[in-house]
C-alpha cells in the first residue's frame, strides 16, 4: 500500500462550513472512495485554512480516475468547490513527497 499525503487551501472566511460538511460525510460517498481505492483517509486543517490530507492507495491516480467517474462525487466536488480558491479540490491538490517514515515493529 502506498502513502499519499496532499495540500489545499481551504477560503480562511470558510472554515467552519467546511467542517461541519465533514462531519456528516454521505454514506454513499465514502463508500465510493473505500470502493475506489481511497484507506485510512484522513484530513488535517490548520486554522488559516491550509488543508492537509492522508490516504493509503495501491494506486493514486486509479483511485482519483475511478472516483472522478462517480456519480456522487460530482455531486460532492460541486458542493465543495466553493470552500477552496483553486477550483475542484480533487483536481488541484498538490501531493507531497515523502521524506522520512518509522516502519513499525
Amino acid at each position: 500500500m502506498n502513502r499519499y499525503c496532499f495540500c489545499l487551501q481551504v477560503r480562511p472566511d470558510r472554515l467552519d462550513e467546511y467542517v461541519d460538511r465533514h462531519r456528516d460525510v454521505w454514506p454513499e460517498m465514502q463508500a465510493a472512495l473505500r470502493e475506489s481505492g481511497w484507506h485510512n483517509y484522513s484530513l488535517f486543517l490548520r486554522a488559516d485554512g491550509l488543508l492537509i490530507g492522508y490516504v493509503e492507495s495501491p494506486d493514486l491516480e486509479a483511485a482519483q480516475q475511478a472516483m472522478a467517474a462517480t456519480e456522487v462525487n460530482t455531486r460532492w466536488q460541486a458542493e465543495m468547490t466553493s470552500y477552496f480558491s483553486a477550483g475542484r479540490p480533487d483536481e488541484t491538490f498538490q501531493l507531497l513527497p515523502e521524506i522520512f517514515h518509522l516502519q513499525g515493529d
